[in-house]
């Protein structure tokens, strides 16, 4: 048995349900781009020395596989797909706040690259807020998606972003984006 079946030579794949569609299928885009978030979370969790964000980050990889094949299926189809609970959203939005609450976390915009794990975290932001632009870009087709995937990435990259501003304050690591004596507004929750 090989991985290599050559069924997609053509430019075709399979959904989860065997339906063959074009692999630029929107569909196909939305869980590609959470299966390269997996990916990059991986990479960053690789890097990462904090126990209880490389733990958290293992356990959100393996729930991306839930959401991945939420996405990867007709929900008309036989199939079952895999709930995305309200539960999932919660314990995402739990870290959230816990994260929010450290002193100085929300002080300003911050700029990527200051430090490699955050860098990386800064990656999977970016790779989440595209997975949610395609899933946003199916469900404006009138494409049956499970309320709770939008919900899930969203706070996925708000999170994300907070595992990296973690990262560098552990690390004592300043990665504002304004320099100290610019007076412009501070940082601003329309993210």
């Amino acid at each position: 048995m090989s991985i290599a079946t050559e069924h997609g030579d053509a430019g075709q794949t399979s959904l989860s349900d065997g339906t063959r569609v074009s692999k630029a299928d929107l569909r196909v885009e939305a869980y590609g781009t959470i299966d390269e978030l997996i990916s990059t979370l991986g990479f960053a969790r690789a890097l990462c020395r904090n126990e209880n964000i490389r733990a958290r980050t293992k356990s959100i990889q393996r729930e991306l596989f839930q959401v991945s094949s939420a996405i990867a299926s007709a929900p008309e189809r036989r199939k079952p797909q895999p709930e995305i609970t309200g539960e999932m959203v919660a314990a995402l939005t739990d870290d959230v706040h816990r994260i929010e609450a450290v002193e100085g976390i929300l002080a300003d915009w911050s700029l990527p690259g200051e430090d490699v794990v955050s860098a990386a975290y800064d990656v999977g932001r970016t790779v989440c807020r595209r997975a949610e632009r395609f899933v946003v870009r199916l469900s404006n087709e009138d494409t049956a998606i499970q309320p709770n995937v939008l919900r899930y990435l969203n706070r996925l990259s708000d999170l994300l972003w907070l595992f990296g501003r973690q990262v560098e304050a552990e690390q004592g690591v300043v990665s504002r984006l304004r320099d100290v004596s610019n007076e412009g507004p501070g940082w601003s929750r329309a993210w």
